[in-house]
């Protein structure tokens, strides 16, 4: 009996497993090795078995906590994005608003550089040294028509109630005919373009007699 034990693994030849990836004589990529794949595969189910454990180890309660923990990033964000939209929104309305105050800041002063040359024209008017057709005339409508389109409005007239906030009393006059401080004579117009005061109206002033 021991004989044929010693005959029948002499005869058997011994086994190589080659696993090298690359075929050393066709320089192919060799596919894996089935067998080898059948090795692996417990040690691959018993991983995804210790992940499916440790998923299903997960409570409810923590699962819970999870979700209201992604709701609250969530709403987080959507808050943060709505607040930098309106700063966004506000930041552009800013920055118009200023710019307009800006560009009206500049036109005024333009303009108010221009006003002895107006007042010249409007006391050469008052001497009737504007006669119609003739180039000052022309020269003071047209003059008076840019500073109209940037809405340029003199104030000041005869009249009006006294008002400190665009006229400037040169002269009080105590009169009995008036209850209130009223515009006697206009000494100098004033102009104001838009809501921004260019240059108070001096203005002689009648006032109530005591």
């Amino acid at each position: 009996m021991s004989d044929n034990n010693d005959e029948r693994h002499e005869n058997e030849e011994p086994v190589i497993r080659d696993k090298r990836r690359i075929d050393p004589e066709t320089g192919d990529v060799r596919e894996p090795d089935a067998a080898a794949v059948g090795d692996d595969t417990p040690a691959a189910e018993a991983v995804d078995a210790d992940g499916a454990d440790a998923a299903e180890e997960l409570s409810d309660a923590d699962q819970a906590l999870l979700d209201q923990a992604a709701q609250d990033l969530v709403a987080e964000m959507r808050s943060d994005m709505l607040r930098a939209q309106a700063e966004l929104v506000n930041f552009r309305t800013r920055v118009e608003r200023d710019r307009a105050a800006n560009r009206e800041a500049v036109i005024a002063e333009v303009i108010r550089s221009l006003l002895p040359a107006l007042d010249d024209l409007a006391r050469a008017e008052a001497h009737g040294d504007l006669i119609e057709g003739a180039p000052l005339t022309i020269i003071a409508q047209k003059l008076r028509g840019a500073f109209e389109k940037y809405g340029l409005r003199q104030i000041g007239e005869r009249g009006e109630a006294f008002d400190p906030a665009f006229h400037e009393a040169v002269v009080q006059l105590p009169s009995p005919d008036v209850t209130v401080n009223t515009i006697a004579d206009v000494i100098e117009p004033g102009y104001v373009l838009g809501d921004r005061l260019v240059r108070p109206a001096k203005v002689a002033v009648s006032v109530p007699a005591e």
